[in-house]
């Protein structure tokens, strides 16, 4: 691989690592298949965005203070270099959610690099490298796209994952009704406000189904987790699937 190959330091998101730890190994696949050098640092944690949700902002900063140390490259570290992960949410919480928490504080210096760097999988295949499809990338079925809040409100996310998809060979999009509404996850919402977030899940798998598709995929395992456990429940023929496991099939 090149030396100006850009690098990609990989965050790898608390659940994502515990629960779905291939989406994480497919996002590998990805990169290196498109030209990336790959890091991983084991010493990553969480960003702090349970307990920020929660309105515990000193031990969310004190998290996210780690992850900017985490993810700081040294001094003599070549470059290009950037932070990207399977996950919106994460993102979404670093490049916005940081900005209230180190307002005023030391670490803010350090901070406004490593938000800068920060990236969504597929907004940084899309935008940064202009990667508009996978080669080899196959799954035979119909899906329908769910925009997490996190990917389309708080980083932008566009039509980028719908044109990677798109480019699967097999695979055929039929948008749903109010792609873009809440799913009903929204972390700690659905622990407090159970019968809300199981109504919010209802309707967005009804939504899907009226569509007739195989696969509901999004950026957002957090999202996806939430509506695969409605749809196991009343046994629903209809799968959730991450971007990026989708984006790695068939190669």
């Amino acid at each position: 691989m090149p030396a100006s190959a850009p690098i990609v330091d990989i965050f790898v998101p608390c659940f994502v690592d515990q629960l779905y730890p291939a989406t994480a190994l497919s996002m590998v696949k990805i990169l290196e298949a498109v030209g990336c050098r790959v890091h991983y640092n084991p010493a990553q944690t969480c960003c702090g965005q349970p307990a920020y949700n929660a309105g515990h902002l000193g031990p969310a900063r004190a998290v996210a203070a780690k992850f900017i140390e985490d993810f700081t490259p040294a001094p003599a570290a070549p470059g290009p270099r950037y932070v990207v992960s399977p996950s919106a949410s994460c993102i979404g919480m670093v490049r916005n959610s940081f900005t209230e928490l180190f307002a005023g504080q030391p670490e803010a210096a350090a901070c406004r690099p490593v938000q800068a760097r920060a990236y969504e999988l597929t907004e940084f295949l899309v935008d940064v490298l202009g990667v508009m499809a996978i080669p080899g990338a196959q799954l035979a079925g119909v899906y329908t796209y769910h925009d997490s809040c996190s990917g389309l409100r708080e980083c932008g996310i566009g039509p980028g994952p719908r044109l990677l998809l798109d480019g699967v060979a097999g695979l055929t999009r039929r948008e749903m009704a109010e792609t873009s509404t809440c799913c009903g996850f929204g972390g700690t919402f659905a622990v407090k406000f159970q019968a809300i977030s199981v109504a919010m899940a209802q309707q967005k798998v009804e939504h899907a189904l009226d569509t007739g598709a195989d696969y509901i995929i999004s950026t957002d395992v957090s999202c996806l987790m939430h509506l695969e456990a409605y749809i196991k429940k009343e046994k629903l023929p209809l799968r959730c699937l991450h971007i990026a496991d989708v984006l790695a099939s068939g190669w």
